[in-house]
């Protein structure tokens, strides 16, 4: 079980390390304020975690909302494409001028 948390601590942190941070600065803060009875260290957490969620949220809409737009292509299609000609030329027999 230990291995299996600490393998999603570690991708999360891999794929969204700022938001992560944000997250853990803000439940440490939370924590910290909340055991020494500091209110406004609890709040300053408590909206630090809040404003990660947020950030989350926003970055997860503009990926959707990337996914959803149809690709724009400048090129034809493969088919309607003419066949390129050969690099290299063909040689000639020896002899012949041309």
């Amino acid at each position: 079980m230990n291995s299996d948390w600490s393998c999603v601590v570690r991708s999360t942190y891999r794929r969204e390390p700022i938001v992560s941070f944000m997250l853990t600065a803000g439940v440490v803060e939370a924590a910290i304020g909340g055991l020494h009875e500091h209110w406004s260290l609890l709040a300053l957490g408590l909206g630090t975690v809040g404003a990660a969620i947020v950030l989350r949220w926003q970055q997860h809409r503009q990926v959707a909302r990337l996914i959803e737009r149809a690709p724009t292509h400048a090129l034809p299609a493969s088919d309607a494409r003419s066949r390129l000609p050969e690099l290299k030329p063909k040689r000639k027999p020896p002899g012949s001028k041309y």
